[in-house]
């Protein structure tokens, strides 16, 4: 059961990723990058790195999605009346067909299943910590790796800094107002 959902979502995620590639509107790339991210946190749950899953969906899923909102909505890309305009309920039939992709794919993955006869089977345990061991991690990131870890978290401060800063002068040249 465990190889066929690994399938199932690992073809899901390379589906939302094409989502992310070929999607008209920023929008709705972000929107697909959240199916990717949310697809992969589960992987990592069926591998047994329950950490590695929750920090997916806090990390990625969270901050950093919603950096990429912030600096969308900020240069003013997220207008969906050009993509309701190109084509009428361009948004819905999107979102269907996600939705009848994720259906199939759990369908298929349930009927392998059965027809495998796991769903009655008895179900492995994994240790109550998980595979990922959270005292060697923790001595690797805050030990060996400090310096890195804190390097990109200047990197990625001074990035949202150089956007902010970007857009603005934007906006003043557009008003007919002097750059700064």
């Amino acid at each position: 059961m465990a190889e066929v959902l690994f399938y199932a979502l690992s073809a899901l995620a390379i589906l939302f990723a094409l989502g992310v590639v070929l999607a008209k509107s920023p929008m709705l790339s972000v929107i697909n990058l959240l199916g990717t991210f949310f697809c992969l946190s589960v992987v990592y749950l069926l591998a047994g790195f329950q950490f590695l899953a929750a920090a997916q969906v806090l990390v990625y899923a969270g901050a950093i999605l919603v950096l990429f909102l912030f600096v969308i909505m900020l240069l003013n890309l997220g207008d969906f009346t050009a993509a309701a305009e190109s084509g009428p309920g361009l948004l819905h039939s999107n979102a269907s067909k996600v939705g009848v992709a994720i259906a199939v794919a759990i369908g298929l993955a349930l009927l392998i299943a059965s027809s495998q006869g796991v769903l009655g089977g008895e179900v492995p345990k994994s240790p109550e910590e998980g595979i990922d061991d959270m005292t060697l991690l923790a001595a690797e990131l805050f030990g060996r790796y400090s310096l890195p870890f804190e390097a990109i978290s200047v990197l990625l401060l001074a990035t949202m800094v150089a956007v902010v800063v970007l857009a603005k002068r934007q906006r003043k040249a557009a008003a007919g107002g002097a750059p700064r």
